[in-house]
């Protein structure tokens, strides 16, 4: 009991000098922050001669390993995972809160967004156009990480009484390890977990690039104004929970999606004679030999930074809102979540990437974050900055509010979840949206990318022990479906639910 209550105070006094930063520290005394919290997780090892950051192999060895363990699962199901999700084995009997399209929705709404638009951009202004390749790549293997942290979300999850659920790492850490004699480990990952994933309150950088793009088109600078709307806004549907937050996210996150790889195919389309060298420049830059080692794993690293941030593979937040879905069967909800790299990264991003070398943004000097998008669409449609700037704010909508139920659970699982404690929680993810067009945008994504990375640390931990588990599930899950005793929509009777 001593140990939780210094974990809850120390995570209180971290939380509480993040906020304090964000106020009125003079800069200096922000940036040495940063620097500090950046140098400590992005600490580098020599790889060839090139100094690489460890935490970069330690998120893309897994992608590679449960890829290769699995037999390519992110292949072999994908026709699968789509049948899933048009709901031909749905079961509205089953335990959960949500469909698993509306699971998939909320999930979604929280990955596409602003990674695909400002983080391809960054990735593309720091380790040029081959970064770009680098994230296409991770984004298909990160398939497979999202395939098995959802399934042990949903295996695992917290059945309360009203009929609601509790998931994500707190839980399949904990129970999970547990459930194969390693209590002790479990407890330690979950709670070491639910340390690194407080500060994730802070969706800064959702806030720095929506106003970031909507300043620029706008010509009003008032970070804290549109800090304060936006997040009122927020508030409005947090404190509705799951339910209102899918209702939301399964009508907007289409909606956006489907106006932004308009665009950006129209802009594809009208640079068709230019795809070849811009496919041609992308992987000659991802590889670049004439450049040496050094160079290669420079692209590598950027396009890995902004594909984990893009796709949060690896991370566990995702598994929070999969775990929510109606279903009896967790490799099916793994499989439905393994489409969220694909369309994620693998089909928008690598949009976003052709859009800005076709049209030449990246070369354009002084471009290094969301703008660089800006400039590319502007380019060819005239006046569609103000478009981007609308959906820009969507995306950054869809994805606070969906990181707001993460939060929630998160905050639930350290601090209980009475009223009170609930109250606390949506007063502070609020209030901390407030300063986020205040900070820059290299201060912005120092601060997500560490503490995103070291939410991955003691997840890959876990996932790396249950392996084998899902490995035999997998295999169940197949024979069980082959067999018949796992039934379509269609061939169901209607049961109570378990």
């Amino acid at each position: 009991m001593r140990a939780y209550n210094l974990g809850k105070t120390a995570i209180l006094a971290v939380f509480a000098a993040l906020l304090l930063v964000s106020g009125p520290a003079s800069a200096s005394v922000i940036d040495q922050m940063i620097d500090g919290l950046s140098g400590a997780v992005f600490y580098k090892i020599s790889l060839f001669g090139t100094p690489v950051e460890l935490i970069v192999i330690w998120m893309a060895a897994p992608m590679l390993f449960l890829t290769v363990y699995f037999g390519f699962i992110n292949l072999r199901s994908f026709k699968l995972a789509g049948r899933i999700l048009k709901g031909q084995y749905r079961d509205d009997n089953a335990p959960g809160e949500v469909t698993q399209f509306q699971a998939l929705s909320t999930a979604l709404s929280g990955t596409v967004g602003l990674g695909n638009i400002a983080g391809v951009a960054i990735a593309i202004a720091m380790g040029g156009p081959g970064a770009a390749f680098w994230m296409t790549v991770i984004g298909f293997f990160a398939m497979t990480l999202k395939f098995a942290e959802c399934t042990l979300g949903v295996k695992y999850r917290k059945h309360h009484e009203d009929g609601t659920v509790s998931g994500g790492p707190m839980y399949y850490l904990g129970r999970g390890l547990a459930a194969r004699g390693w209590k002790k480990i479990g407890f330690v990952l979950a709670w070491s977990y639910a340390l690194f994933a407080i500060p994730s309150l802070l969706q800064i950088a959702q806030v720095n690039q929506s106003y970031s793009q909507f300043s620029a088109v706008t010509g009003i600078d008032a970070p804290w104004l549109f800090g304060i709307v936006l997040a009122g806004l927020v508030a409005v549907v947090i404190v509705g929970g799951i339910s209102k937050i899918a209702s939301v996210t399964v009508k907007l996150v289409p909606l956006m999606a489907a106006l932004y790889i308009g665009a950006a195919l129209f802009i594809i389309l009208s640079n068709a004679a230019q795809i070849p060298d811009a496919f041609a420049l992308i992987i000659r830059e991802a590889w670049k030999p004439e450049a040496g080692i050094g160079a290669i794993i420079g692209a590598f690293v950027w396009g890995m930074r902004r594909a984990v941030y893009s796709t949060e593979a690896g991370l566990g937040s995702a598994t929070i809102a999969h775990a929510a879905a109606k279903t009896r069967e967790p490799v099916s909800e793994g499989m439905v979540a393994l489409l969220e790299p694909f369309i994620d990264t693998v089909v928008i991003s690598s949009m976003t990437a052709l859009v800005i070398v076709v049209t030449g943004a990246w070369q354009v000097e002084g471009l290094t974050d969301i703008q660089m998008t800006s400039w590319a669409f502007n380019s060819v449609i005239d006046g569609f900055d103000i478009v981007l700037a609308v959906a820009v704010v969507l995306f950054a909508y869809s994805t606070i509010i969906s990181w707001g139920y993460y939060s929630s659970k998160i905050w639930a699982f350290v601090f209980g979840s009475s009223t009170t404690s609930n109250t606390l929680f949506k007063v502070v993810y609020v209030v901390a949206l407030i300063p986020g067009g205040v900070f820059t945008v290299s201060q912005v994504f120092d601060i997500m990318d560490s503490f995103f990375f070291l939410m991955a640390v003691p997840n890959i931990i876990g996932i790396y022990l249950m392996a084998g588990e899902l490995k035999r599930d997998i295999k169940s899950y197949h024979a069980r479906l082959k067999s018949g005793e796992i039934k379509r929509a269609d061939q169901m009777v209607e049961s109570p639910a378990r």
